[in-house]
């Protein structure tokens, strides 16, 4: 795919932390560029193109001893920051003065490992429902859809879907009204523009996996990165509003995996109940999102039929056509 400055100089989820111990070698795939991470005996991260510069070899097939990694191949050893240290068949044999593996950002924030293949913009968007110690985080994913990454967005910013693709669970197929909410610009931590809705409700007959009747629930999205989406949902009568968020991992324009977490009041031994509750949902939402046609998500206003529930939908393409994004939308 075309690079795409907008995403190219973002920040994007490519492994859960706890992937990637020291001495492991987890090779990725981001915007159609296959990396490898690996965690240093220091525990620094790093993200480097998977390919080794001598024969072209996976490095994600070698090994790592201490701060470096050896390619598979023909043993050729490489230091933290891409540097030929060791060259087994011409030992003692000059070796570059400089970087000879190409190696990218790469930060740790939300559980997540998150890369940048280009020259960072901003820090990774914080959300401070992440360490209320009231919430309990819960990751779910990664699920693998065969859809552009803004398609996914505009899919988890949609109520009105609720009453026919999660029928009894999200939503109810006998009351579908989606009564009139706010939408509104703000700006994030980092001073980032981006759009959020407030104002929304839906009764829902599962709000959560432990529901056992129908509650109405009182829902709110911010957006502030064109591949990331938080949703807070606070059920009548709770005195916390739970989260759950959305980190897109642009894979190829329309190949993207899907990773969630679940900032919620729940127990420890509930964790395993969180995530099968999300990975029914989200089978649910995959084949309706792999259905859709055109792949790319249109941004002119005339190009798909919209209804009152769409505001946000609107909204968000207007945000993605304001911050110039091209990959995985048409204009």
């Amino acid at each position: 795919m075309t690079q795409d400055p907008v995403l190219w100089n973002d920040w994007h989820p490519v492994a859960w932390s706890h992937q990637v111990p020291p001495g492991a070698l987890v090779p990725v795939q981001l915007l159609d560029e296959e990396l490898v991470v690996w965690r240093r005996a220091d525990g620094a991260l790093q993200a480097w193109d998977d390919r080794c510069p001598h024969r072209g070899a996976r490095l994600s097939l070698g090994r790592v001893a201490g701060d470096t990694l050896t390619c598979p191949y023909h043993g050729w050893r490489f230091d933290g920051d891409g540097r030929c240290v060791l060259r087994p068949a011409q030992p003692g044999g000059p070796l570059p003065k400089d970087p000879v593996v190409d190696t990218f950002h790469v930060r740790e924030r939300h559980g997540l490992v998150w890369v940048c293949l280009g020259t960072p913009a901003h820090d990774v968007v914080p959300f401070e429902e992440f360490g209320d110690p009231r919430l309990r985080d819960v990751f779910a994913g990664p699920y693998a859809v065969d859809a552009c990454g803004p398609r996914v967005v505009e899919n988890f910013i949609d109520m009105a879907h609720f009453g026919f693709v999660h029928d009894g669970i999200l939503g109810d197929a006998h009351a579908t009204e989606i009564p009139p909410y706010d939408v509104e610009p703000f700006v994030d931590a980092t001073g980032r523009a981006g759009v959020r809705a407030t104002g929304m409700t839906v009764t829902q007959p599962r709000a959560n996996p432990q529901a056992t009747a129908p509650a109405d629930v009182r829902y709110g999205y911010r957006i502030s990165r064109p591949l990331q989406a938080i949703l807070t949902k606070q059920v009548a009568g709770a005195g916390v509003a739970e989260a759950v968020t959305l980190f897109i991992q642009p894979v190829a324009e329309t190949r993207c995996l899907v990773w969630m977490v679940f900032s919620a009041l729940r127990s420890p031994e509930a964790d395993d109940e969180v995530r099968a509750f999300q990975d029914m949902v989200f089978a649910q939402d995959k084949p309706i999102l792999e259905s859709q046609r055109p792949k790319r998500l249109p941004l002119q206003v005339r190009a798909e039929l919209a209804q009152r529930a769409d505001l946000l939908s609107a909204h968000y393409r207007r945000y993605l056509r304001e911050i110039g994004l091209s990959a995985g939308v048409s204009p």
